[in-house]
């Protein structure tokens, strides 16, 4: 095949369908097994200093906060970073000095980029949104790259590690991406059983990429539910429980995002967050990390020391639930 141009970009994370096989062959097991543990052991088990991180939706919409904020109270380090959606989480991790690689796909920039990456000390490659999702489809599927009929001819083609090639069938040019397999990911979703059986209701990025493209992930629930309700209805299902490593119960775990059909998200929370990440200095993201993380030992703690019952029903009010509405 014949290549016409390649993006100068770094390729962080070298695709290996192989090796990705064998991992997940000898790693991941087909019995049900429970898989229910705390915050804490989840993230010191599953997540390594150095580890290619990964997750769907993002901190406003279904992100998986609660875990974020504990990676960062565990000050894990060295993390690559696959960044699409929203620059909040990135900047938060950024901010903690959680991260030392970051393939965007689409991120503003706050202080803390802002200051990286003037001064080199963190390593960006560009991609888009849609790229990143297709590079966890091509790992998900256990090829080494995937064709796509864009990046190609735009900056963020020239930034990338993608490569321009000539199609040997029409001779025409055509891009083709290089396979994610992350070491780490990082969901959160409306119900689970204890095994890993996990439903999503409503939108999504891709849940289902990210999981079975992933050497290890950690799933946080809202709530966990009986696994025979799983079976009377299993078309329900977005993430089955042998793609899982971790069940973590996290009620508000989005927060200060939304869950659809359960919270609305929480504004002004998301407002002080944005601000802290922004303001130039650096001081209002420390001044947040030390209030939201650093002091507290948990996402309980959070909840209750931080938020508080009322705001948290507010919340609840506000998305109009009706019981059993997402069932």
């Amino acid at each position: 095949m014949e290549v016409l141009d390649s993006g100068i970009g770094r390729l962080f994370h070298v695709p290996d369908p192989d090796r990705h096989r064998a991992y997940i062959r000898q790693n991941k097991q087909r019995a049900l097994v429970e898989k229910v543990m705390t915050e804490q052991e989840a993230v010191s088990k599953f997540v390594s200093d150095g580890d290619y991180l990964c997750f769907d939706c993002n901190m406003v919409m279904r992100g998986p906060s609660s875990l974020f904020r504990e990676i960062i109270r565990q000050r894990k380090k060295n993390l690559a970073v696959g960044g699409r959606f929203t620059y909040i989480i990135v900047n938060l991790l950024v901010g903690a000095g959680c991260v030392s690689h970051i393939d965007v796909g689409f991120i503003g920039v706050g202080s803390a980029l802002t200051r990286v990456l003037d001064s080199g000390d963190i390593t960006v490659t560009e991609w888009s949104n849609s790229a990143m999702t297709m590079r966890q489809l091509a790992g998900a599927l256990g090829i080494p790259f995937i064709p796509v009929r864009f990046l190609g001819g735009t900056g963020a083609f020239q930034y990338s590690a993608a490569k321009l090639v000539r199609d040997p069938w029409t001779e025409k040019e055509i891009t083709l991406l290089p396979a994610l397999n992350p070491d780490i990911s990082l969901i959160h979703v409306h119900q689970c059983d204890v095994y890993g059986n996990a439903r999503i209701f409503g939108p999504s990025v891709s849940p289902w990429e990210t999981a079975a493209a992933s050497k290890k992930l950690i799933i946080s629930t809202e709530e966990i539910i009986d696994t025979e309700y799983i079976r009377r209805d299993p078309g329900k299902t977005t993430i089955p429980y042998y793609l899982v490593d971790a069940v973590v119960e996290a009620p508000f775990g989005a927060h200060p995002g939304e869950v659809q059909g359960l919270y609305n998200s929480d504004q002004p929370a998301v407002m002080e967050l944005m601000q802290a990440g922004r303001e130039s200095t650096g001081e209002g993201l420390k001044q947040y990390l030390e209030k939201y993380v650093y002091s507290i030992t948990n996402h309980q703690e959070y909840l209750e020391q931080r938020i508080g019952l009322k705001r948290l029903l507010e919340l609840k009010k506000e998305a109009k639930i009706k019981e059993g509405y997402y069932l």
